[in-house]
């Protein structure tokens, strides 16, 4: 029960959040798109942190999505690699990014 009120703490605490493992590429490829976008966010690797596979299941609980990266914009469930980078294709990561605080001062690509 930690585990949940940990991650639930950490997505409510950040303005982006993502969920991944250090070695994952799909997880590599999502943290390098919100870089260079400019997004500020908190990555949290689930194989290096040592609650790591019980954050998993804890956010499993919450967003009924077992694989990383799990991505979370402003607390609200975003998806995993593909889901992000559909929503940055759809020009709509930016915005939601921005409406988090994830992004703050001149617009970017």
């Amino acid at each position: 029960m930690a585990a949940v009120q940990k991650a639930k703490d950490l997505i409510s605490s950040n303005p982006a959040v993502v969920f991944s493992k250090s070695y994952c590429p799909f997880c590599m490829s999502v943290k390098k798109l919100l870089t260079d976008i400019g997004a500020t966010f908190k990555a949290i690797e689930l194989d290096t942190e040592s609650d790591g596979g019980e954050i998993q299941n804890a956010l499993f609980e919450i967003s009924k999505q077992r694989t990383v990266p799990n991505v979370f914009i402003g607390g609200k469930h975003i998806g995993g690699c593909d889901d992000t980078t559909a929503l940055h294709k759809g020009e709509k990561l930016v915005p939601l990014l921005k409406e988090a605080g994830a992004i703050t001062g001149a617009s970017s690509s």
